[in-house]
C-alpha cells in the first residue's frame, strides 16, 4: 500500500512540475510577480493532477495482491493434537509439508551425526540467511532464529525427481535413518530430514516458518 501511494505522489508531482515549467518558460518576458493568470493556470494544473490521480489509482491498486493471494502464502496449523512420535502432512503452496514431533532418540540419533557421514552439508533452511551447516540445530530452526527440537517442518517433496517420501503416516517405511524414504529411486533421509542415501543430491527443505503459540505454526 505504501508503494501505492508513493506511485501516486510521483504522477501528481510530475504533472505539477511539468506544467509549472512550460508556463514559465513559455514566455521569456514574463514578469517574476505572480499575474491572475499565474493562479488560473496553477489552479488548473492542480485540477489535473488529482484528476490524474483518480485515474492512476484504480489501475495501481489492481496490481496490489488480493486476499485470497495474500491467505496462500502463509498457512497456520494446529499441533495440540499431534503427539510425540507423530507426524502429520499439510499442505502450503500447493506443496506438501511434513511436520513432525521428535521422540528424544530420534533428535538424539540426528544431534549425534557428523557432517562428515552427510552427503549434502548445507541446512538449506529458509529462515537462515547463506549456507549454513545442515546441524540439527540449524535444520529445526524457525524464522525468529529459534530451535525447537522436538518440532521438525520441512518441505515433503524428494529432492530428486519431485516424488513424495513415505515416512509421515503411521506405518510407511521411513528408510535406513529413521526419517523419511522415497521408494521411486531408493532415497533414504534421516530423522533432521538429510539425505543419507540414494540419489537424491540435497536434504528436504526447511520451509518459512515461525511458532505463533506453543501449538501454533505458521508457514511462509
Amino acid at each position: 500500500m505504501q508503494n501505492t501511494r508513493a506511485i501516486l505522489r510521483r504522477v501528481q508531482r510530475g504533472i505539477l512540475l511539468g506544467a509549472t515549467f512550460a508556463m514559465t518558460t513559455s514566455d521569456p518576458t514574463h514578469d517574476s510577480e505572480p499575474t491572475r493568470r499565474d493562479f488560473i493556470h496553477i489552479f488548473g494544473t492542480a485540477a489535473t493532477a488529482v484528476g490524474a490521480g483518480a485515474v492512476v489509482w484504480p489501475l495501481v491498486h489492481q496490481m496490489n495482491p488480493d486476499a485470497s493471494v495474500l491467505a496462500l502464502s502463509t498457512k497456520e496449523v494446529d499441533l495440540s493434537s499431534v503427539e510425540v512420535g507423530q507426524a502429520i502432512k499439510v499442505f502450503w503452496q500447493g506443496k506438501p509439508v511434513f511436520i513432525r514431533r521428535r521422540t528424544a532418540v530420534e533428535i538424539e540419533e540426528a544431534e549425534a551425526t557428523p557432517m562428515s557421514a552427510l552427503k549434502d552439508d548445507n541446512a538449506r533452511n529458509a529462515n537462515l540467511a547463506g549456507k549454513v551447516d545442515a546441524s540439527d540445530n540449524a535444520r529445526t530452526s524457525s524464522a525468529d532464529g529459534e530451535a525447537k527440537p522436538e518440532w521438525l517442518v520441512l518441505v515433503g517433496v524428494c529432492t530428486h525427481l519431485g516424488c513424495i517420501p513415505l515416512g509421515t503416516s503411521a506405518g510407511e517405511n521411513k528408510g535406513d535413518y529413521g526419517g523419511w524414504f522415497c521408494p521411486c529411486h531408493g532415497s533414504h533421509y534421516d530423522t533432521a530430514g538429510r539425505i543419507r542415501k540414494g540419489p537424491a543430491p540435497e536434504n528436504l527443505p526447511v520451509p518459512p516458518y515461525e511458532f505463533v503459540s506453543d501449538t501454533v505454526v505458521r508457514i511462509g
